[in-house]
């Protein structure tokens, strides 16, 4: 892999400010730096959960969309469209696997940033490494930097009060984590990590009525496929020669003044973020990886009904009524949702009848109908609260179980299984990764595909990893 030097004419240095100076100076000298031991170890959990959430996807309605329309681009063969035997060019390929990787909602997240990092950035870094006939180390440390610059700009913008007045934190902060992981596999240089921030900027795009989409086909596009794309086609064009502005984030028009919300949420973006922490606290670290694959609001309420139904030998017919209670957010976006995989009231009774969630159980449309089911589900209550909006660690949940016989149980659950203060293991990551490709890829070849991502370190170049991640 090259440095790929900009070919841009001399600048004056004082256009471009220290913030700049120190980002762009840290992504391009990513490439040479070794990871932490354990960031590297979380990195390849965040890796190959984000593939799992591909290989699945590609026969879910949003993936099965993007293959048929890639298929119709043509363009050079740079990298593979998982899931399919088609070869397009790094920018079509990352649109396609980041619809894949977030056709579900078995992919990761980042909750102080609002944000799924990994179905952005990990189909771009997929798709350049291919391009550019990178390393698995290379792959590993380019994932890392865009966790890091893709949160961070999240962060900047008060993530939470910017999604409320309507921006999508979910296309916005993955875009930049895109076309950072892409940059560094491309090579640029100081100078090109400048001008792909700028093309970066340019291309920030998304409003949250993504939750109005029933069939998760937008979805899917404005959280993985969208950034992900933008953020390869930043990285691209700077290679190829384009040029840029020379500091998006700091002078006349820039940035942070065209997104900035002080008039309507009260607090002013804090740019200092972008660099606060840079090579010390490493973003992926704080990265949640599902242990259902369900939205991320449900994920604590299942652990809560999941540890109840085992201390106390739960049974459906056992219940008289149960009450949910999540934060605000996270109520109004899985109330009585018309798809399973999403509707906090359907996947609690599924639990309780069941004593699990599978990804089959989470996804059966027909069950949504089912008069057990549904009777159950009338007697279930999801109740935005005060308390776990404001509660940090976010994402909790609490469960209140009231039984025939009187007992009333109650469980608190603060640290969601998966989440950075209750990390799965590597053996976790692996069955819940195995388990998501072996009906796709067949028992044989998801075995290989898990081995060989724990260990990516020695894979000379990352489009050897093609024959696993086919059709």
């Amino acid at each position: 892999m090259s440095k790929a030097k900009s070919k841009t004419k001399k600048i004056d240095g004082s256009a471009i400010s220290p913030l700049m100076r120190t980002l762009a100076t840290y992504m391009a000298d990513a490439a040479r730096k070794p990871l932490p031991k354990a960031v590297t170890e979380k990195t390849k959990h965040h890796l190959l959960d984000t593939i799992a959430a591909m290989v699945s996807g590609s026969r879910l309605l949003p993936g099965r969309k993007a293959i048929r329309y890639v298929r119709t681009l043509g363009g050079k063969p740079e990298a593979l469209v998982i899931g399919s035997k088609i070869l397009v060019n790094a920018e079509q390929a990352a649109l396609a696997n980041g619809m894949l990787a977030h056709a579900d909602e078995t992919d990761d997240s980042h909750a102080p940033s609002l944000s799924h990092p990994g179905c952005a950035v990990v189909p771009a870094a997929l798709a350049m490494a291919e391009r550019e006939k990178a390393n698995g180390t290379q792959l590993l440390r380019a994932v890392a930097l865009g966790y890091d610059i893709g949160s961070r700009i999240n962060l900047s913008l008060h993530p939470y009060d910017f999604r409320s007045v309507g921006h999508s934190t979910h296309s916005i902060g993955p875009g930049f984590g895109a076309a950072a992981a892409a940059s560094m596999l491309a090579g640029l240089d100081y100078n090109g990590m400048r001008h792909a921030l700028s093309y970066t900027a340019q291309q920030c795009s998304g409003i949250s009525c993504w939750m109005r989409d029933e069939e998760h086909i937008e979805k899917a596009f404005d959280f993985g496929g969208m950034p992900a794309r933008n953020g390869v086609a930043s990285a691209a064009m700077v290679s190829s020669g384009f040029s840029a502005v020379e500091d998006v984030f700091s002078g006349e028009r820039n940035f942070y003044i065209a997104f900035d919300e002080t008039q309507r949420i009260g607090r002013a973006p804090q740019p200092q973020t972008l660099i606060k922490g840079l090579g010390k606290t490493y973003e992926i670290m704080n990265t949640n990886i599902k242990r259902w694959s369900v939205g991320s609001p449900i994920q604590a309420p299942l652990d809560a009904l999941l540890d109840l139904i085992r201390q106390h030998k739960l049974k459906a017919d056992m219940v008289d009524k149960v009450t949910v209670r999540v934060a605000h957010q996270g109520a109004n976006t899985t109330d009585n949702r018309n798809m399973p995989d999403i509707c906090m009231q359907h996947l609690c009774a599924i639990m309780l009848i069941d004593g699990i969630v599978t990804f089959k159980s989470s996804h059966d449309e027909k069950r949504m109908k089912n008069k057990q089911v549904l009777a159950l589900r009338r007697r279930i209550t999801l109740l935005g609260d005060d308390a776990l909006t404001r509660a940090m660690p976010s994402r909790q949940g609490i469960v209140e179980v009231h039984l025939k016989d009187g007992r009333k149980l109650r469980n608190h659950v603060k640290a969601v299984r998966g989440t950075a203060d209750n990390p799965m293991t590597r053996a976790e990551v692996d069955e819940k990764c195995y388990h998501l490709m072996a009906p796709i890829l067949g028992p044989a070849r998801a075995r290989k595909l898990c081995d060989a991502v724990w260990k990516i370190e020695i894979i000379s170049n990352v489009s050897k990893l093609r024959t696993l991640l086919k059709a």
